[in-house]
């Protein structure tokens, strides 16, 4: 799962679809468990959560252990509606853009490459994984995939390439 805050780019094959604005809400509702339409959704995985790198900008001063408490606290607190739900019973990656004002205001912590705004950095890690078939066939369509892309091994991806790294939707 790309979380962009309208600073990484989404893939073109994405955007090619017709009514993407509202197909998105679609798959949004239903990853959040809150879709009236599509609502059978899968058994929790019941995994761990691993915290790989996370945005200085918005975390400036704390540690990783820190913002690790913080993701655990989160999802005892919030639940489903928290951000680390997704790893924990969706069993899917989180990865996040990176952000700021300008180049430079923000950077993976753990990362020692060159970054810029909008590049997408591993955030949260599964221990169990989900798949395609944990979506309904009629939202399967709107999920980018890759065939370079490993996610267990790719800790940055560059905004530049997204539309290469996921060239089409799943058919």
């Amino acid at each position: 799962m790309m979380i962009n805050n309208n600073w990484g780019d989404l893939p073109k094959a994405l955007l090619y679809i017709e009514g993407i604005d509202e197909k998105l809400d679609w798959i949004n509702e239903y990853i959040w468990e809150e879709s009236a339409v599509y609502n059978n959704y899968p058994i929790n995985k019941n995994g761990g959560v691993l915290l790989d790198m996370y945005g200085f900008w918005l975390s400036k001063g704390l540690s990783k252990e820190d913002i690790y408490k913080h993701v655990i606290n989160d999802y005892k607190n919030r639940g489903i509606y928290s951000d680390s739900n997704i790893p924990i019973n969706k069993g899917f990656y989180i990865y996040q853009a990176v952000e700021g004002y300008k180049e430079g205001d923000d950077y993976p912590v753990g990362y020692d490459g060159p970054t810029k705004m909008g590049d997408y950095f591993r955030f949260l890690q599964p221990t169990i994984y989900g798949s395609i078939e944990d979506f309904p066939e009629e939202l399967r369509g709107l999920v980018a995939i890759s065939k370079t892309v490993d996610f267990t091994v790719d800790r940055l991806l560059d905004n530049n390439l997204i539309n290469t790294y996921f060239p089409e939707v799943y058919k």
